[in-house]
């Protein structure tokens, strides 16, 4: 008799149960026999409310110049801990279907990150702007291959003809298919590969005045 799941993250589905072709058969694939090489996995998440939701909480120029005439317009730590859950459930969304045991331990990575963010929220997001994620360096599909997938989605990048690949200014240079790395950026800053902070600002060296050092040296002259 099958034993109940008690692990901390829900288990993948049998095999049999991943539908074999997400895409609906449209009159227009059934005309023209359209048929797909191997069955793809639908993986992406619809993440509108995520960002419809960032937009209140993230905070920009502009909305740190002008205070906040309503009270309401104001984002709380229960709407910082909203949106992490959101971004929890993501990854819970794509753990559930992993195809490799890789896969699915990098995700619970991931997902087990995030709990101290949603227990104890941030009084401001760490993750980088949009303007930020809009400069990252795009990859040309001539330079994939067949096998180059996304490390959060999994899906071979070159499987979907609009799939925008982006490489991360971390040492790794890690890259990843934009849709799945942009919350992550939004909300958390950092290189899910390496966690490597994206924004980490550089410390300026103190530099001395160089009259202060001569009156300095003419004191003890």
């Amino acid at each position: 008799m099958a034993t109940q799941y008690e692990g901390p993250f829900p288990p993948p589905p049998p095999h049999n149960s991943i539908p074999h072709n997400d895409f609906p058969l449209t009159p227009l694939l059934v005309e023209h026999n359209v048929q797909f090489a191997e069955p793809r996995r639908g993986r992406r998440v619809d993440m509108a409310s995520f960002f419809s939701l960032l937009n209140r909480v993230a905070e920009t120029p502009a909305s740190a110049a002008t205070p906040a005439h309503n009270p309401h317009a104001t984002p709380t730590p229960a709407d910082t801990a909203d949106l992490f859950r959101m971004l929890q459930d993501q990854l819970l969304t794509l753990h559930t279907t992993a195809p490799t045991t890789d896969n699915r331990a990098f995700l619970e990575q991931l997902i087990s990150s995030l709990d101290d963010e949603i227990q104890d929220p941030p009084a401001s997001l760490k993750g980088v702007s949009q303007e930020f994620v809009d400069g990252l360096d795009r990859v040309s599909r001539k330079t994939l291959d067949e096998d180059d997938d996304c490390a959060i989605c999994k899906i071979p990048y070159l499987e979907d003809e609009w799939c925008l690949v982006v490489e991360l200014p971390c040492k790794g240079r890690h890259q990843f298919d934009l849709e799945c790395v942009g919350p992550w950026l939004r909300s958390v800053g950092t290189c899910p590969m390496c966690r490597e902070e994206m924004m980490k600002k550089k410390e300026i060296p103190m530099v001395e005045d160089d009259d202060e050092e001569e009156d300095g040296d003419m004191m003890y002259a």
